[in-house]
């Protein structure tokens, strides 16, 4: 895969890029990623990326000319034509579509992705119109910038493609991760104690030592019984769902064990609901 990002701060990413799995995958050759300084397609003695916006308002808007100057440069496929070459532009903003899981996934199956980083009040709406396939947003938030989004997408979609983990699995039992509610097995028929998260966030996880400041594992952890461990670990990912994200649970892939589980949850809830407000 190769991964263009056109900003108007290339040495932000030479740090984010020089560690963990995103440096593994670059220095193995299997992603390329390349920075474009914006200001290098300016043509003025300022270096100039940026303009008051039409109609008033606050803020400063980056200019089209740099952007489709840099995009000229690039050699990225006319846009009606990306879908076939395996090809995207993705324009980061506040008002872009929320990025998810699934979505870098579908990404992940790209060969070429080119991220264009907005400052200021935003970039021309021309330049998205023209040139980007999709607006994404990382969060329900502002940043200064789209260099932490761009890190953070980079991040997620490098991290599936294959040869990047060290166990492919990794990518699979993990939160938002790919519906597998049969009996998973690893090599030599053994139980594997877990499965895909089917879109609920992921059970905790404990390691060595078993006893720490007077708090012990689970016991069903250290029994070997893999059916037990893959049903309470199954219960643990749908309770920390419940109580931290439920809105995952409306699109959740749920057996009929799992929604009597939650009926449960719900039960419990709502007596501590009312327990409180007969307590006030």
């Amino acid at each position: 895969m190769k991964i263009d990002v056109i900003t108007i701060f290339p040495n932000f990413f030479t740090g984010t890029f020089d560690h963990g799995v995103l440096r593994r995958a670059i220095q193995t050759g299997i992603v390329e990623v390349q920075t474009h300084d914006l200001r290098s397609f300016t043509h003025d003695r300022h270096r100039t990326v940026d303009d008051r916006p039409f109609g008033g308002g606050e803020g400063m808007v980056l200019k089209p000319e740099p952007i489709a100057d840099c995009f000229e440069t690039l050699g990225i496929a006319d846009k009606g034509v990306r879908d076939a070459a395996k090809e995207t532009v993705i324009l980061l903003s506040a008002q872009g579509l929320p990025f998810s899981q699934a979505m870098a996934h579908e990404l992940a199956g790209l060969e070429r992705i080119v991220f264009l980083c907005g400052r200021y009040e935003g970039v021309d709406e021309r330049v998205n119109e023209l040139l980007c396939d999709r607006e994404i947003s990382i969060g329900d938030y502002v940043l200064s910038g789209g260099e932490l989004a761009a890190a953070v997408i980079v991040d997620a979609v490098v991290r599936l493609l294959p040869g990047v983990l060290g166990n492919p699995d990794s990518a699979r039992f993990e939160s938002f991760g790919v519906d597998d509610t049969g009996d998973a097995h690893l090599p030599g028929e053994v139980p594997a104690a877990t499965h895909g998260a089917g879109g609920l966030l992921d059970y905790p996880h404990y390691t060595r030592p078993a006893e720490f400041r007077g708090m012990a594992i689970p016991d069903v952890l250290q029994g070997g019984d893999h059916a037990a461990i893959r049903r309470w670990r199954r219960q643990r990912a749908l309770e920390k769902t419940f109580r931290n994200r439920p809105d995952l649970l409306e699109r959740a892939t749920l057996s009929d064990e799992d929604r009597e589980f939650l009926a449960e949850l719900e039960g419990c809830n709502t007596s501590s609901v009312k327990a409180s407000q007969h307590g006030q």
